[in-house]
């Protein structure tokens, strides 16, 4: 890599902060409608940051729900194209009160930068547009072709996104796949996420009585909607973590025996996690590392549970329906829709009398793995080693990105999922921040991977 660009980035780091921090700003919380507007402006803040940075044709495109942002740099001739996918869209910041400070003010503290989307992903995909910035300012050019693809769903389950890859596979053709929206192993640990489990969840929803009823006149004699949920939920795993959903683990692949021997010689410190969160034990599938449990286990987890008086003091009452929220991890080869089928059917076996159960289908997505050895991903390693010092680690990772199924499938293309967040950061949860650390050395690290990536296409090529 040219030293122009390290110089570059240093100088204009500052800059560059202060640039994220306005992003960071925008509330595009895409799953709440009262930030449809702000989503929009996080989407146009995108497409100027990278008119900006000299990518060309940049277009805010519409799907039927939130916009993709869409840019290209095409002039490297006879050389391969990356597509570079991130996502613009935040999660919610419930429970507001647990911030140190607001969520949409970003704040530089202790080397890190705090604010909703400072990790997932706006700071991520921010990267990726200030390495090219930084490469074509210093040197004039690209040494590959590049696209990006911005979109502000992912934190929804991309509803529209799969449609949107299907009508614009053309547009979005590439040779080469690069996503940072996963986490490093540890400090000074990089590492390449080689799986993403997929993603399927349903609400439950148990109606008893037409009205809430006097626990003294009626309670004993009618069904309370909680009890019959409990039940319900209480059925669907066993004391030993075990999904008791007939037919579950059917289609799960396992992992190899020399697959698990890498996991173990991570060394993964499981007691600085206890620690870190609080817990006096780990709980799971019996059989299973905390590692293979976390990555390569399905799961079912009830996310929420409500019904009844909820107030201070106590009601005395049947309540007249009782709901619960579901998600479940899946690993390849799960299908989404045919846990949902398995699921809907084991509810159906286990409704208790005197209630009914309707559902309502949430997000879905299907799982992805890669294998370690593809050349583009060895690259990917190499790029890493060359700035942090360290040998990468090669993961799987238990959250879901949904659309990296589809890219595989409708695309076609060797798929790197490179981040550079820690497991620590607190996306999805409140006081999310992204260290600042990795936001210099990934920048680095990512102008060092296009140009090892070129020569290594080229060397694979011949």
């Amino acid at each position: 890599m040219d030293d122009r660009i390290q110089q570059y980035l240093a100088a204009q780091r500052d800059r560059h902060l202060e640039e994220m921090k306005e992003w960071l700003s925008i509330p595009s919380i895409s799953a709440l409608s009262e930030h449809k507007e702000d989503v929009r402006r996080a989407a146009q803040w995108a497409a100027e940051a990278l008119q900006k940075a000299g990518i060309e044709n940049v277009r805010v495109m519409p799907t039927k729900g939130h916009p993709v942002v869409y840019g290209e740099w095409l002039k490297a001739e006879g050389k391969p194209t990356v597509l570079i996918y991130g996502h613009y869209d935040v999660q919610p910041v419930d429970p507001l009160a647990l911030w140190k400070t607001p969520p949409f003010e970003p704040d530089i503290r202790e080397g890190k930068i705090f604010a909703r989307g400072a990790s997932d992903d706006k700071g991520q995909t921010f990267m990726h547009i200030k390495a090219l910035e930084a490469i074509l300012h210093t040197t004039g050019s690209l040494p590959l072709n590049f696209k990006f693809c911005i979109e502000g769903e992912e934190e929804i389950g991309s509803p529209n996104l799969d449609e949107f890859v299907e009508q614009n596979k053309e547009l979005l053709a590439a040779d080469v796949l690069v996503i940072s929206d996963t986490p490093l192993l540890d400090r000074g640990k990089p590492a390449i996420c080689t799986g993403l489990r997929g993603l399927c969840g349903l609400q439950i929803d148990v109606k008893g009585a037409n009205s809430d009823l006097h626990s003294g006149l009626y309670g004993g004699a009618v069904q309370n909607p909680i009890h019959a949920l409990v039940q319900i939920l209480d059925s669907m795993r066993n004391e030993d973590g075990q999904i008791t959903i007939e037919g579950f683990y059917d289609r799960v692949v396992p992992v190899s025996e020399e697959e698990r021997e890498q996991y173990r010689a991570l060394g993964y410190d499981e007691q600085k996690l206890k620690d870190e969160l609080g817990v006096p034990e780990f709980f799971g599938e019996k059989g299973y590392s905390l590692l293979e449990r976390t990555w390569t286990r399905p799961t079912l987890e009830i996310n929420g549970i409500y019904g009844g008086f909820q107030g201070e003091g106590i009601k005395t009452v049947l309540p007249s329906e009782a709901h619960a929220k579901i998600t479940c991890r899946l690993v390849p080869d799960q299908d989404p829709d045919e846990i949902i089928a398995l699921i809907r059917n084991h509810i159906e076996r286990h409704t208790p009398p005197g209630v009914t159960v309707t559902t309502q289908l949430f997000d879905r997505g299907k799982p992805f793995a890669t294998p370690i050895d593809h050349p583009v991903i060895q690259a990917a390693a190499r790029a890493y080693e060359s700035v942090y010092r360290a040998p990468v680690a090669f993961t799987r990772m238990g959250g879901s990105i949904p659309v990296v199924a589809t890219f595989d499938s409708v695309l076609n293309v060797p798929i790197v999922l490179m981040g550079f967040g820690l497991p620590n950061e607190n996306f999805h949860a409140p006081n999310e921040h992204f260290h600042l650390e990795n936001f210099d050395k990934g920048l680095l690290t990512l102008c060092t991977y296009w140009f090892e990536l070129e020569r290594t296409l080229a060397a694979n090529a011949g």
